[in-house]
């Protein structure tokens, strides 16, 4: 009878729960391994620096730390919001966003149902191969192109001057910054974009295909009335997750194209930053801007996930 109860204590030592961890991790160890350093990665880079967001609340000093640097409450946030560039900044990153959400979000959808109806399976590798290549170019490289298609003896202007029209900077002229920015995202990004979409469409169950097929429906009609409606989920699962960058248009690109004549134009809150943050050693100033994005994000993912709870049954992400 003791041996018994002495069994059973022994077996309510650990919560079934944790019981089951420590044997899914002792089972499936490599992968656990496999998924270590994303969780290192995501530590490191992503949680712990968290911890220095408190910066925003101080007049932070490189010399004192954040342990000895004096609190200023909302000081810094105040003064974002009464910046005389402010509402310039906020307006280029809201339109640019705008941009990227309602023009840029959607072409890989597209072009991934595109790929998906190509039957030549070499012409269909090479299409992908030609969209996936830009992916891997850094917006270094890729902004000297565009630099060089647009200047003087690039070729947009010889194609301009070989029809009679005279020679355009259009790299200098503020009406061209927004549109050369989404066609270089979508030039560069858009193939990548689709591999996702490409992989929830390969699992699509193919009798669903042959039914339609039978009864008489088209390709287009497949592709309206099936492969569609299946890869909404994903859709409004990857929208959810941009959406919450929609403030944070990534510094390389923006960078890269701008020129002194589009600032007006082309300054958002990525640029700012580094000229403020990094130039001036601002921190906490930057800081604060990089927490009223990072608020602003978290209530757009928040709003938009209740709207895809209420209207689609899984495609939220909680």
């Amino acid at each position: 009878m003791a041996k018994k109860n002495k069994a059973a204590a022994n077996e309510i030592k650990l919560p079934k729960s944790r019981t089951s961890l420590i044997h899914n991790i002792k089972k499936y160890w490599p992968y656990y391994l496999m998924v270590l350093p994303g969780v290192i990665f995501f530590l490191v880079f992503k949680y712990i620096p968290m911890l220095g967001s408190v910066i925003a609340f101080q007049d932070y000093s490189v010399f004192k730390g954040i342990f000895d640097s004096t609190w200023v409450g909302l000081k810094h946030f105040k003064a974002l919001l009464t910046y005389p560039d402010f509402r310039r900044i906020f307006s280029n990153t809201l339109i640019l966003g705008l941009c990227k959400t309602v023009l840029i979000f959607p072409i890989p959808v597209i072009l991934s149902l595109m790929l998906n109806e190509v039957r030549n399976l070499k012409l269909k590798k090479a299409i992908q191969t030609a969209v996936y290549i830009p992916y891997f170019l850094s917006w270094v490289i890729v902004g000297g192109l565009i630099f060089d298609i647009f200047g003087v003896g690039g070729l947009f202007n010889n194609i301009r001057n070989f029809f009679g029209l005279n020679t355009l900077l259009a790299m200098q002229k503020e009406s061209w910054f927004r549109p050369i920015y989404v066609v270089s995202s979508i030039w560069k990004d858009a193939g990548w974009g689709t591999v996702v979409y490409l992989a929830a469409i390969s699992g699509i169950d193919l009798s669903l295909y042959e039914s339609a097929a039978i009864d008489g429906a088209s390709r287009l009609k497949r592709m309206r009335y099936i492969t569609f409606p299946l890869l909404v989920p994903t859709i409004l699962t990857l929208f959810l997750l941009s959406i919450g960058s929609f403030l944070e248009l990534g510094f390389e690109q923006v960078f890269n194209l701008l020129t002194p004549m589009t600032y007006s134009v082309g300054d958002v809150f990525d640029t700012y930053v580094y000229r403020v943050g990094i130039q001036q050693a601002q921190y906490s100033f930057t800081t604060a801007v990089g927490l009223f994005q990072s608020t602003i994000g978290l209530v757009l993912v928040v709003t938009f996930n209740k709207l895809a709870n209420k209207f689609s049954d899984d495609g939220g992400l909680w």
